[in-house]
């Protein structure tokens, strides 16, 4: 085993104390103490950002927040102004979140940089951490608005959408102090990155499963989303008889049950949700006469994925024609499969391996950064085992141990990365 490749191993600081502390600070910041929401333009994100800047400055780099509210941190490299590898995740929540589905990734990042800055290590390429201000979509429902802005695909459309107090994305950034007619700043170039590389929770049981720490991700599973609404009759719940009835609620719930088991029975990593149904007129003594629901479909191949999506809308048609009920659906959201660079994966299973774990790969079946990152570089992934699979969820949790073993592999990576191209990083 060469010099350079023992490297990191031979100067390793323990880093999960640090990471875990930091996760706590930054989960401390929250709308509410009882349930953890830190949201896209708030006061709660401008707080964060102000932590994290600190926290970039204090490991080395210089730092700012650029046009969309993303925190930006750059370490040079051996000589100014280099292409850079950049690393990073969200640090924004969903409503009553974990702490660790983002965050990880971005203070994992921090630290391994500090830890090449107290060593006074500077490496052939830059190393740029971003933390990206919105990637769960929850204040204007649009999702990766922070990573997409990075990647130049910023739907300007967007500044249009209205929260749930009225405020559009346009407003909400004037009071921010963002111009919204600026946000292409924040646009990087392909040529200014070699790759994006992103750690994060697996935010599923499988690690757990295999008693594994961290896993190398083959790729991001694409989505498809589909907002339905079925018509029927309303009528009074004592007065209209059974075989009359065009309830739309229960044609609703034997279209829920009829995805579930089409999805259950699908050996390849198909997965359907049903998370959001809401009933008309919604009165006890009423016949439901106007349903609607949302339908989430995610598998790891787009052709999957796609024709799983035809054959369950044929079903659905299939039962509300059978109970005399009128149909809308419509495709609300659609992303394509992401995935990661064979090169970097090697990379990623090979800092895995050296620091003394077995290699296993793993698609996610969440969203992330990386499926807007793509459009400007390939991108990598590293998966960090959390208890129970939970994510999204308070109970979320990461163990130290774990946050470290993450932080080793991170930092083995970055100290041995090879450019696509260059010698043993080819794809």
């Amino acid at each position: 085993m060469s010099e350079m490749m023992d490297s990191s191993a031979a100067h390793h600081a323990f880093l999960g104390d640090e990471i875990v502390a930091r996760i706590n600070a930054l989960g401390a910041i929250s709308e509410t103490p009882e349930h953890l929401a830190r949201v896209f333009l708030t006061r709660e994100h401008r707080a964060a950002a102000d932590l994290i800047l600190s926290w970039m400055r204090s490991a080395g780099m210089q730092a700012h927040l650029d046009a969309i509210g993303n925190v930006c941190g750059r370490y040079e490299g051996e000589v100014a102004g280099l292409p850079c590898l950049m690393l990073g995740s969200h640090y924004d929540t969903v409503r009553g979140a974990g702490k660790w589905d983002g965050p990880l990734g971005l203070l994992t990042a921090i630290s391994c940089v500090a830890d090449l800055n107290r060593r006074g290590r500077r490496l052939p390429f830059a190393i740029e951490v971003t933390g990206f201000a919105d990637e769960e979509g929850v204040r204007f429902a649009s999702t990766l608005l922070g990573s997409r802005a990075v990647a130049g695909t910023f739907v300007e459309s967007v500044l249009g959408t209205r929260d749930e107090a009225g405020v559009s994305m346009r407003e909400a950034m004037l009071q921010f102090g963002l111009d919204p007619d600026h946000i292409g700043a924040a646009a990087r170039a392909p040529s200014e990155l070699l790759a994006y590389l992103e750690l994060h929770i697996e935010q599923g049981p499988v690690l757990e499963k295999l008693n594994l720490p961290v896993g190398v991700v083959s790729a991001i599973a694409g989505a498809t989303r589909l907002a339905a609404s079925l018509t029927g009759m309303a009528g009074h719940a004592g007065t209209v008889p059974m075989v009359l009835r065009r309830d739309a609620l229960a044609g609703a719930a034997e279209c829920i049950v009829e995805i579930e088991e089409f999805c259950r029975t699908d050996e390849d990593g198909l997965v359907g949700t049903v998370g959001y149904i809401h009933a008309m007129p919604g009165a006890t003594n009423v016949i439901p006469g106007e349903v609607s629901f949302t339908i989430d479909i995610r598998a790891p191949t787009d052709a999957h994925r796609k024709l799983a999506v035809t054959d369950i809308v044929r079903r659905i048609e299939n039962i509300a024609k059978r109970r005399k009920l009128s149909l809308q659906i419509d495709v609300t959201h659609e992303n394509r499969t992401v995935p990661c660079a064979p090169w970097l994966k090697s990379q990623v299973a090979e800092a895995i391996a050296r620091e003394g774990f077995r290699v296993f790969e793993l698609p996610s079946g969440a969203g992330h950064d990386g499926m807007a990152m793509i459009d400007i570089a390939d991108i990598g992934m590293i998966f960090v085992r959390c208890r129970g699979g939970i994510s999204h969820h308070p109970d979320e949790h990461v163990e130290t141990s774990d946050a470290d073993a993450g932080a080793r592999v991170l930092l083995r990576l970055i100290e041995n990365f090879r450019p696509r191209g260059a010698a043993g990083g080819a794809s």
